[in-house]
């Protein structure tokens, strides 16, 4: 198992496949690396060096009690980049990974990156506030981690079905699917799962993402459920120069699973851009 220890001591876990350019996957909450395996094969198979990790306190990483706020993971970021020797690598985000990619651009500089996708991100800003109407209500984070801290079980099988948008007319997700999510989310720390809904809901992205000079792909479904695009996608869109928005139309936030096909060739197209 391929591991990296972190300057506190953390494992890291990541998995390293194909040659080629590197692309360098961050998962969304409360998964792991796993939930990218369809994009890191097809990249694979098509040159590229496909590489993900699972984030402190989720998957095959190790459980440290502290360390979930951007700034640290943004520093794990670097650490794994440094560690493969990663240049040229384009940088994608999936939902809270998303900020993870944005403030590791902010604290270390775009020197080794090449390109930036954001795949169903909560970026700019999540929280609703006065000068962000858009965003959620501070009351629902709170209820999420309550919820969690109550049954964390049950907390991700109800949340599994606004995930894949399986509340909505002919959607098609298998049980194999949701039984893999289900698995995924129980790896992680439940301390970590509370700590990182603060983190993607608390942190403002919205003054670093204007300062965004690299080549930027948005890909967002119109009918997500837990991160709408108004918020997101839209705001991103006319914060980053020259981003490019792909929305999908009725697609849920588990675009990775539920439009693979559609991603996996946005994301190449955009590699060879």
């Amino acid at each position: 198992m391929s591991t990296l220890t972190l300057r506190d001591g953390t494992e890291l876990y990541y998995k390293d496949w194909g040659h080629g350019q590197p692309v360098l996957f961050s998962h969304g909450w409360p998964l792991s690396a796993d939930m990218w395996e369809y994009q890191m094969l097809y990249l694979a198979r098509n040159g590229y060096r496909a590489v993900a990790f699972d984030r402190r306190g989720f998957g095959r990483s190790s459980q440290p009690w502290d360390g979930y706020d951007y700034d640290t993971l943004a520093d794990d970021v670097a650490q794994l980049i440094e560690h493969l020797d990663l240049r040229d690598v384009v940088l994608v985000g999936f939902s809270m990974g998303g900020g993870d990619m944005v403030r590791y651009l902010t604290r270390h500089g775009a020197g080794r990156v090449a390109k930036l996708a954001l795949v169903s991100a909560v970026t700019p800003f999540f929280l609703k506030t006065d000068d962000n109407p858009e965003g959620m209500p501070a009351e629902g984070f709170a209820g999420i981690r309550a919820a969690i801290a109550q049954d964390r079980p049950q907390f991700v099988a109800d949340f599994s079905v606004l995930y894949f948008g399986t509340n909505r007319p002919g959607a098609a997700v298998s049980k194999g699917i949701l039984d893999q999510t289900q698995q995924m989310a129980a790896q992680a720390s439940i301390k970590a799962t509370i700590d990182c809904v603060t983190a993607f809901s608390e942190t403002d992205f919205r003054r670093e993402m204007a300062d965004i000079r690299l080549p930027t792909l948005i890909i967002h479904g119109d009918d997500d459920q837990t991160a709408p695009m108004g918020p997101t996608a839209m705001a991103t869109a006319r914060l980053v120069p020259g981003a490019k928005l792909k929305i999908y139309p009725g697609a849920p936030h588990a675009t990775c699973t539920t439009h693979k096909d559609q991603v996996n060739a946005d994301l190449l197209a955009f590699l060879r851009s």
